[in-house]
Formats: structure tokens, sequence, C-alpha cells
């Protein structure tokens, strides 16, 4: 199935009442972040439908193509293209020292392809659908954490999102360290997409270590973005947050 094909198949699905829904909500409009992006009004399931579709014979250059469409569903439909064949590329206990390295090898050509168009993931849904999913595993098996920091330091927000929100990936994995160090670049950031961003991946650390979370907060706390803040205490109880927002 070739990108032409694969955005028809989207646009068949438009859904008008839907489309003034999703405009308001993903603030489209003048001054806002998402400035000038167009919808069909479909939910996310009807695109993933359509990517399981077509998952199994679309090529980087038809990915492309979808990342550059006006429409948010398509291109969100060729970042989804793009996370089921990292999941492809992913190791596998039964895989043989050819394999593994073809592996290794797509691995760094989908990052490296994903990095390439990260600006077209310009709404927060395309960047937290994708990036953890495309760049976590990639990041995670190849030691190359200066990705995240080069994406932090860029002068775009949706790069800078795509650093904090990578993260994820690898607090799954029981490292809190990258968590961290990417909101300690942006602890002066002046937008809320990036103090929400920066405020769950610290709250998912909570989750898994109260003590880690603790610690991050008191030694930054007259840094932290109140937002920032309200985000990672979500879980504490009501006198905490309350004790925590005062200070």
């Amino acid at each position: 199935m070739n990108s032409k094909e694969i955005e028809n198949m989207i646009i068949s699905r438009r859904n008008e009442k839907q489309r003034e829904i999703l405009m308001r909500f993903f603030r489209t409009a003048p001054g806002q972040y998402g400035e000038g992006d167009e919808f069909l009004g479909l939910k996310v399931p009807e695109t993933r439908a359509v990517v399981k579709e077509a998952r199994r014979s679309v090529a980087l250059d038809d990915i492309s193509r979808l990342l550059a469409s006006k429409w948010h569903e398509v291109r969100l439909a060729g970042l989804l293209l793009l996370v089921e064949e990292m999941n492809v590329a992913l190791p596998r206990k039964k895989d043989n020292e050819a394999v593994a390295e073809a592996k290794t090898q797509r691995r760094e050509q989908l990052a490296t392809f994903y990095i390439t168009h990260a600006r077209q993931a310009n709404n927060w849904d395309l960047v937290d659908l994708s990036c953890q999913f495309v760049l976590g595993p990639y990041i995670y098996l190849s030691g190359r954490y200066d990705i995240l920091s080069t994406l932090a330091a860029s002068d775009n927000l949706w790069e800078q999102r795509i650093a904090v929100v990578t993260t994820l990936y690898f607090i799954r994995q029981g490292l809190w360290q990258p968590t961290f160090d990417i909101c300690d670049m942006l602890l002066e950031h002046d937008h809320d997409l990036i103090h929400k961003a920066m405020g769950w991946m610290l709250r998912e650390v909570g989750k898994r270590d109260r003590g880690a979370l603790e610690s991050y907060l008191e030694a930054r706390l007259k840094k932290l973005p109140r937002t920032t803040l309200r985000y990672a205490i979500e879980r504490f109880t009501a006198q905490e947050r309350k004790d925590w927002l005062k200070r």
C-alpha cells in the first residue's frame, strides 16, 4: 500500500463534527501552539485501524510523504507506521547473529528517519504517540542518550517535547536519570506543553520510586515550574500536595 492509498483511506473517514471538536481541542487558532494544523475528524483508533491494514507494505519514502501531509491524521498514520517498523526491529531471543545485526542497522535507520522528520510531529499527540516507541528503544539499546540532549537544546517546541516524553521508555526500564537530566535542561522553559510533559514524566518516576522523585523536587523547588510540580505530585495525598505547593 502506498502513501496515496493510505491518505485516501483516511480522508474517506472524514467526520466534520469531530473535526470541529479536534480543531478546538488541539489549539489550531491563530497564535495558538497548533496554529494551521488541519484535521479530518478521525479518532485515534480509526487511524490505528488504517495503519493496521497498511503496515506490512509501506516503504520509508511513502512514510515520508505521509509525514509531509497537511492532514494531522495522515501524519499520525505515518508516525504509527514507524512505531510498527521499530517493533519489528526489536531484538528477539531467537535471532541469529545475522538477523541481530540487520535489526541493529534497521533501528538506526528508523531512528535517524524519525529525527530527520521530527518537526512533522507538530502537535503534542503526534509526539506522545510515537517518540517513546521509536526513539526510546533505539537509544536504550544503542546508548545514544546524547540524542535527547540535542533535541532538548533545539529551538523547536516539538523536538523539545520529544526529548522529554521519550524518557518514559527509560522510566519503564527502571532508569530515572535521563528524565532528571532532560528536565534539568528545560527547567526555565516558558511553554506550558513542556511544563506538563516534565511533570508527567516526573510523576511516572514517582509511581516507581517516590524517594527519587521527592529528592529531585526538593533540590529544584525554587526553579521548578508550578505546573510541573502540580503534575509531578498528583498521586500525593491532598494535604501533601497542599504542603508542596505552599513551599
